[in-house]
């Protein structure tokens, strides 16, 4: 019986992630190949993000605790949290969540409806005190680099701009090779975890069903799953042993922007107050790579492998050592993530097999040398005839510009 993958035991034996306790539990450090995954992602969503009029921006991971007061997240989620820490005669507190640290950033200068929506995005990190028998390689941590990000818009633009920022999860889902479990509308549920405003829930879940019914996926409406502000769409998951998980979101606050008195001058010259749309498009980055990894069996499209090319020199002749050589050099060039292995580690039949998750494979010969070719071998195990190594290269760097998840086009 095959064994289901495990991104865990994946995780490590590829050498992309690992853990020491001194670090403590649910604090995974990246390793090399594991940062290049991670930084392909980051790339592609603040690409995305940037065409879609997002502009980026940094806050800081501490926040005074009368900043979680105001948001709520205090007296609705402090369980969750790290304890206050004493600084300068004051208390600041891990954040948990970026959105009151976006309200502040929008609240810091006026704004008019012409500049409505606006969308602030970042890649930031965040902390969630779990427990310990919860943790688990990068599905469940303590310290979460999240793709988040925050609309301000009038009433008028929600249900656009939310719909908009689901059709940005499923092109990110389409480029990482990667498929929705189900979509799911989290509402509120019994118990005092939830700002008490019943019209507030009515209408941003009237909102979110309107997006949901818009783009045509099929959903169910769960309640007890919301966020403590405001109803949300979660883009579900499933791991190979199909238990279920959150990666993406898409929700519709009026809480906190009453909470931090958040305004925009309208037409008529009068202050309004602006709809807040929360966002992520692939979550956080160790949940989405703890997924990409069970998904593809490490076995990544070709824009996130770890390397995108190797090449391989047949024998240890210095003229087909040095060719393989340039080639990586010609890679690193155009962007490309690529490496060279001599024979010196091995026969060419183990180096292949060494490099099986690889996309592509540059073997070159007595023949590739001369003509300054290569002969690429693909991980599917299609061989491709011997070309041009310029015109090879070209080929695989339209395909990883592209995002795209096949290894010719």
């Amino acid at each position: 019986m095959t064994a289901r993958p495990d991104h865990r035991r994946l995780g490590r034996e590829l050498d992309l992630f690992d853990t020491d306790p001194l670090m403590g539990a649910g604090l995974p450090y990246w390793l090399p190949d594991g940062a290049a995954v991670r930084h392909a992602l980051e790339e592609y969503v603040r690409d995305a993000e940037r065409r879609a009029g997002y502009q980026h921006v940094y806050s800081p991971v501490l926040g005074k605790r009368e900043l979680y007061e105001i948001s709520g997240h205090w007296s609705h989620y402090s369980e969750d949290m790290f304890p206050p820490m004493e600084l300068g005669g004051e208390q600041v507190v891990l954040r948990p969540s970026l959105c009151p640290h976006h309200a502040l950033i929008y609240r810091s200068r006026s704004h008019s409806y012409r500049e409505l929506p606006l969308r602030i995005a970042e890649l930031g990190g965040m902390y969630r005190s779990e427990p310990s028998g919860v943790l688990g390689g990068l599905t469940r941590v303590r310290a979460i680099q999240l793709n988040d990000a925050h609309l301000f818009c009038t009433l008028e633009q929600v249900a656009e701009e939310a719909s908009a920022a689901l059709g940005l999860i499923h092109r990110a889902y389409e480029a990482m090779g990667i498929r929705a479990a189900r979509h799911r509308l989290s509402l509120p549920g019994p118990g005092g975890k939830y700002v008490a405003d019943p019209e507030l829930w009515r209408r941003s879940a009237a909102l979110l069903r309107e997006v949901l019914d818009r783009s045509g996926v099929a959903y169910e409406a769960v309640e007890g799953e919301a966020a403590f502000y405001g109803p949300k769409i979660d883009v579900q998951i499933a791991d190979p042993a199909g238990r279920e998980s959150t990666l993406s979101t898409v929700q519709i606050d009026f809480h906190q922007p009453e909470r931090f008195d958040l305004h925009y001058i309208g037409a008529d010259g009068a202050k309004h107050r602006p709809v807040m749309v929360h966002r992520s498009v692939i979550g956080s980055l160790e949940r989405a790579v703890a997924h990409l990894i069970e998904a593809h069996g490490g076995a990544f499209p070709p824009w996130l492998a770890p390397t995108q090319l190797v090449a391989l020199p047949v024998s240890d002749a210095r003229a087909e050592v040095e060719q393989a050589a340039d080639l990586v050099r010609r890679c690193l060039d155009r962007g490309l993530r690529a490496r060279l292995i001599t024979p010196d580690q091995g026969t060419l039949g183990a180096r292949i097999r060494a490099a099986r998750l690889v996309p592509y494979q540059a073997v070159i010969g007595p023949r590739e040398t001369a003509a300054d070719e290569i002969a690429l071998r693909l991980r599917d195990g299609r061989r491709l005839d011997p070309q041009p190594a310029a015109e090879a290269l070209d080929r695989i760097t339209r395909l990883v510009r592209a995002h795209s998840t096949e290894l010719t086009g």
